[in-house]
C-alpha cells in the first residue's frame, strides 16, 4: 500500500511525503500499485508507554493474560501501539507470574493490540522513604541472582529494572543488571554522590522525574542534578497535568535536552469511571474530574491518563511539537532497545503508525499496516 500526501513525522520534522507499507512494515519500494490518499493529514508513529501499570480495570501484576489484552487493546486505540508494562514492589513469584504472562502477550502478539516491546521492573529495590504508593511490606535490597531469574524465566523481557542508588548492594547490582537491561534510578532518597555512583556504573535512566525523588537544592542537586549532567541519562515525565506542574515540564525539557521520555504512570483505572480501585494490595481512589489516583491518604498512587494524553498535554505546555512527539516515540523505543522496530517511520520498522489532524488529535491509527 503507497500512503500518498501525507504530512509524515520523518528525522524529528513533518514534510509532505509518501511512505509504503507492505506486510506489516514500512519499505522503500511498493510491490502492488494500491494507493490511499491521506489528503494533506498529519502522521506520527505510534506512540510507545514504557510506564504503564494499567488500564481498563487491569494491572499488569494481576499476571491475567485476558486482563493485559484488555489493557493492550485500550492503548491500541489510544494511539499508543507498543508498550513495556510496569510490575510493582510486590513478592518475587507474582512478578514471575506476571513478567511470564508478558512474554505470552509478547510472542502471540495479537492483532489489534498494542505490541508488548518489553517489561518494565519498577520494584522492589525502593528506599522506605520514597516508596509512595508501592506496598512497603515487599521492598527489597537489590538482588542481582533474583533480578537474574526473573529476567530469564520471560525470556529476558525485562528491559527496564528500577533501584535506589542509597540502598546497600545498588551499585554492585547496576554494574551486573546494566550488561542485560537498562537500569533506571527511582523511589529514592538518595543524595548526589549516591546517585552518581550509580550512573558511573551503568544506570542511563530516571524513572517519573520529580516523583519519589527528592527535589533539587542549591548545594544538594541530588539524583536530578547528577542525572541532568550527563548526557547519558534519559529521563522519564508524566505529563498528566498533576504530577508535574506545567512550568516544571517546561524546566525539565530544558534540565534534560532531547532526553525526555514521556510516561503515563497509568492504574488499571486509566479508562474507568470514578471510584475504588486497587494497586499492589491497596485501596487507590479515582475521583471523577481529578484524573490522578491516590491512596486514601491523599498520596498521589497513579495516572489515570495514557501516554497520547501526555504528548498533547506537553504540547499545550509549551513543549514543540516536534520535541514532544519525540519523547513519546523514538526515544522510549530506545530506552526499552526496540528502536530498530519502533518508534520512527523507516523502512524495516513495523508499520504502526497515527493518523492526525493539525493538533495531532488522533483520526486514525494502524498497526502492522492495519486499521484499527
Amino acid at each position: 500500500m503507497i500512503y500518498r500526501n501525507g504530512i509524515v513525522f520523518k528525522d524529528g520534522r513533518f514534510v509532505k511525503e509518501d511512505f509504503i507499507v507492505e506486510d506489516g512494515v514500512f519499505v522503500e519500494e511498493a510491490n502492488s500499485s494500491e494507493e490511499t490518499d491521506l489528503c494533506e493529514k498529519h502522521v506520527i508513529p505510534g506512540l510507545i508507554d514504557v510506564h504503564t501499570h494499567g488500564a481498563m480495570g487491569a494491572d499488569f501484576s494481576d499476571g491475567d493474560y485476558d486482563g493485559l489484552k484488555e489493557m493492550a487493546a485500550y492503548l491500541a486505540k489510544s494511539g499508543v501501539t507498543a508498550f513495556a508494562p510496569a510490575g510493582m514492589t510486590l513478592p518475587y513469584e507474582v512478578l514471575d507470574k506476571a513478567f511470564r504472562n508478558g512474554k505470552r502477550l509478547h510472542d502471540e502478539m495479537p492483532e489489534g493490540h498494542a505490541r508488548l516491546m518489553g517489561i518494565n521492573m519498577e520494584g522492589p529495590y525502593f528506599s522506605e522513604k520514597k516508596k509512595g504508593a508501592q506496598n512497603g511490606a515487599y521492598l527489597r535490597n537489590p538482588d542481582f541472582d533474583a533480578f537474574k531469574e526473573l529476567f530469564d524465566g520471560c525470556g529476558g523481557l525485562i528491559a527496564l529494572a528500577d533501584v535506589a542508588p542509597e540502598l546497600p548492594g545498588a551499585v554492585e547490582f547496576t554494574e551486573k543488571a546494566s550488561k542485560l537491561t537498562t537500569v533506571s534510578i527511582a523511589h529514592t532518597d538518595a543524595d548526589y554522590d549516591q546517585a552518581k555512583a550509580v550512573i558511573d556504573a551503568g544506570a542511563t535512566h530516571l524513572t517519573h522525574l520529580y516523583n519519589a525523588m527528592p527535589p533539587i537544592h542549591h548545594r544538594k542537586p541530588g539524583v536530578i542534578g547528577a542525572g541532568s549532567e550527563n548526557d547519558d541519562v534519559i529521563a522519564e515525565l508524566i505529563c498528566d497535568g498533576f504530577h508535574v506542574h506545567p512550568a516544571s515540564v517546561r524546566m525539565a525539557f530544558k534540565l534534560f535536552p532531547g532526553r525526555i521520555c514521556l510516561i503515563s504512570d497509568s492504574l488499571r483505572c486509566c479508562g474507568m469511571p470514578e471510584g475504588k480501585y486497587e494497586l499492589g494490595g491497596q485501596d487507590i481512589f479515582l475521583k471523577e474530574g481529578e484524573g490522578v489516583a491516590r491512596l486514601e491518604d491523599g498520596t498521589i498512587a497513579g495516572s489515570a491518563s495514557n501516554v497520547y494524553t501526555c504528548m498533547l498535554n506537553a504540547i499545550e505546555f509549551g513543549i514543540d511539537v516536534e520535541t514532544a512527539v519525540i519523547a513519546a516515540t523514538l526515544t522510549p523505543a530506545r530506552q526499552i532497545g526496540a528502536d530498530d522496530r519502533i518508534g520512527s517511520i523507516e523502512p524495516g520498522k513495523f508499520a504502526d503508525f497515527v493518523v492526525c489532524d493539525e493538533n495531532l488529535n488522533a483520526r486514525d491509527v494502524y498497526i502492522g499496516g492495519k486499521k484499527l
